[in-house]
């Protein structure tokens, strides 16, 4: 079912970039902008605003832009001067806007901004992301179809072969390959070579086509990439009314100054920083800079210096929020530390770098009285969490009377991720490639096992060894005599050795979510398609790491284990991903084909014990893939189960006609049940 039109999705376009500039401006009145030439620009915002909430028929949003314009308007007054009453006025009125346009984002589940923070503006940016997201499924699926028409194209190659040996009889030249050319009448051999002509051309322009197609495709996806990421520029505004704010609160002068440059990230990981960076800024005001008179005495100017930076390196982005205040008091982390019962006898002489780190756990607070603002104990814990859901890591460095900087690294995208692609008992996988330390080829006698399962010794230190199919809960192939691929993978500190059969190099991936219903090991952290449509899955290295410490994968079902492959047909990648986890999970190898014609020729190269088959496919349908195979005498003993939406009964009855041995409709879907069948039926 499609979706409604969103009556206001160009609104909020419009009166986000509004609600920015009046924040930029009223924050430049404060800081001694030009104040005539200033109001006037903001009244034009405002005005601006006020006529496009009427059109769309929000007249609250259109009240408040009034309210808005009746504050600017003293300022056009000449030698009027902007006090910081006005300018509060001004920005409460922009925060009031901001949180009505928020609530017209047609999303469940939209939570507002909580009262007295700054609009969430790259919140508001993320959402249109949605629609991104929604073409890039679609240009993923139109990969998929298109290896399925590259498929079909061969057929041409064959009609064009066979052609050529219909007419090379019928041509008047003498003899072809020893035998005499067939008296035909001109009219007939004439006929023959258009035919052989026509197939020709037909075969060369498809294929030229469809490689054409291709690259379009690629390159669409490309851009739909690279427009999913947005200016980490979006977070000064936020950022600065943060630093205003908090300082009017708790009575500081500070300077804020932003610097990203031309750094673009996903709007899903800035929207998780940004609440991460608004905590780290309040944090560098309340317990970083000093009072006024404090700071003079120390030589300091008055107004205390708040920096937020943002770098780009290598696939990954670094938020750096520093001051030039007091610094971390370590003494007073340690006692409330002691305080808490964190520390033990002997921690403590922790040292700086340890206490800090203790700090970065959360729950400690080294303010001396309870604030709106600060002394909860768990500003810290929003910057860490931040990190943790982003993949990412937090470094905190203090010096006593000059300063803080806290150093947040996270990925520059959730979706698109730079990964070695890796191939184990006939399964490829990506691996983050910021967690790749070192692949090495390791002899069968230099992995060694002991109590603790395998190990083998890397740069002098012993690391677990795992193979990425026992992990993954598949069988492994026979083990080998010779060597083999170790891809070394760090997770912090620690460090594992992932067995694989081969590497096929780097490549840069669009991660989709594992299907919800979907039940993956903990190691999957998402699925690809890789340039021929085949999925391939996202491993975690923090899980993939945890993995070869502390498990010994489970083993597979004895019974599955001795039964041939199972085939999954399938063109929906939802359904073949969903079908090929739970089969893998209860033990059974699994192929995959993206219509009934790919499904026949893997058919002809390997033997399978179950064909499980969607109905509806584009070519070749479910029920005529049943009837070919059991034509085909090599296949006729293979059972298939038919798994559809259709559920009429002169469905199920032709599907018992083809010669399918179980028919399964989607929306009864029983996973035991299918299991139950799939044991009884398989070879």
């Amino acid at each position: 079912m499609s979706q409604a039109p969103d009556p206001y999705r160009y609104f909020r376009l419009e009166a986000r970039e509004i609600l920015e500039g009046l924040t930029k401006g009223a924050l430049a009145l404060e800081k001694g902008a030009p104040v005539g030439e200033t109001a006037s620009r903001l009244l034009r915002l405002a005005h601006t605003l006020k006529g496009a909430a009427r059109v769309v028929r929000q007249n609250e949003i259109a009240e408040l832009a009034h309210a808005a314009e009746d504050a600017l308007g003293p300022l056009r007054s000449p030698g009027a001067t902007a006090s910081r009453e006005q300018v509060d006025a001004v920005l409460g009125l922009v925060d009031a806007i901001g949180l009505r346009v928020q609530a017209l984002t047609p999303a469940a589940g939209n939570v507002p901004p909580a009262a007295g923070e700054p609009p969430a503006v790259v919140h508001a940016v993320r959402h249109d992301v949605l629609d991104l997201d929604a073409l890039l499924d679609g240009i993923t699926e139109a990969a998929v179809q298109l290896r399925a028409l590259r498929q079909t194209a061969g057929m041409a190659e064959r009609a064009r072969d066979l052609g050529d040996r219909i007419a090379g009889p019928l041509t008047p030249a003498g003899s072809r390959n020893g035998h005499e050319a067939l008296a035909l009448p001109s009219r007939s051999r004439a006929a023959a070579e258009e035919l052989r002509g026509l197939l020709g051309r037909l075969e060369g322009g498809l294929g030229a086509g469809l490689e054409a197609l291709g690259r379009e495709i690629r390159q669409v996806r490309e851009a739909a990439e690279r427009l999913r990421l947005v200016p980490a520029a979006l977070l000064a505004g936020p950022l600065e009314r943060t630093a205003r704010d908090t300082a009017n609160a708790v009575g500081r002068e500070v300077a804020f100054t932003a610097t990203t440059g031309d750094v673009r990230v996903d709007a899903h990981v800035l929207s998780t920083v940004q609440g991460a960076l608004i905590q780290l800024v309040r944090n560098a005001v309340v317990h970083g800079i000093e009072p006024a008179p404090e700071r003079r005495r120390a030589g300091k100017p008055p107004a205390g210096h708040v920096v937020v930076e943002a770098l780009r390196r290598g696939s990954r982005v670094v938020f750096r929020c520093r001051d030039d205040g007091r610094g971390v008091d370590l003494e007073a982390v340690r006692r409330a530390a002691q305080a808490k019962g964190l520390l033990a006898g002997g921690e403590a002489a922790l040292d700086a770098a340890e206490l800090l780190r203790l700090l970065l756990r959360g729950g400690l607070t080294t303010a001396g009285t309870l604030t709106e603002v600060s002394g909860r104990g768990v500003g810290l814990d929003v910057v860490r969490e931040g990190a943790s859901q982003l993949g990412g890591e937090v470094a905190v460095e203090t010096h006593a009377g000059e300063g803080t900087t806290v150093e947040l690294q996270v990925p520059v995208s959730l979706s698109s991720l730079e990964a070695l692609v890796v191939e184990d008992a006939g399964r490829f996988a990506g691996i983050p490639l910021d967690a790749v330390r070192r692949a090495v080829r390791v002899q069968a006698d230099e992995v060694v096992r002991g109590a603790h399962g395998a190990a083998l010794v890397h740069d002098g230190r012993t690391v677990p060894f795992a193979p990425l199919a026992r992990i993954l809960g598949r069988r492994e192939a026979s083990p080998s005599k010779g060597p083999r691929t170790a891809v070394i993978v760090g997770s912090g500190d620690r460090l594992a050795g992932i067995g694989v059969d081969r590497l096929h190099g780097t490549a840069s991936l669009l991660v989709q979510a594992v299907p919800a219903l979907a039940p993956v090991e903990p190691v999957v952290t998402g699925t690809c398609l890789d340039a021929d449509g085949n999925p391939q899955l996202v491993l975690d290295p923090v899980e993939l790491v945890a993995a070869a410490h502390g498990t010994d994968a489970q083993a597979r079902s004895p019974d599955a284990a001795r039964k041939a492959p199972v085939l999954v047909v399938d063109d929906s990648l939802t359904t073949r991903m969903l079908e090929q986890t739970i089969l893998e999970s209860a033990g059974f190898d699994v192929d995959l084909a993206v219509s009934g014609e790919e499904a026949l020729d893997k058919a002809s190269r390997r033997s399978f014990g179950l064909f499980l088959v969607d109905v509806e496919m584009p070519g070749m349908d479910g029920f005529t893939f049943v009837e070919r195979t059991r034509s085909d005498p090599a296949l006729r003993d293979v059972p298939s189960i038919l798994v559809t939406s259709r559920s009429s009964p002169e469905d199920r009855k032709r599907g018992e006609e083809v010669g399918a041995r179980a028919y399964v409709v989607k929306s009864e879907f029983d996973q035991a049940a299918l299991l139950e069948t799939i044991r009884k039926l398989a070879r």
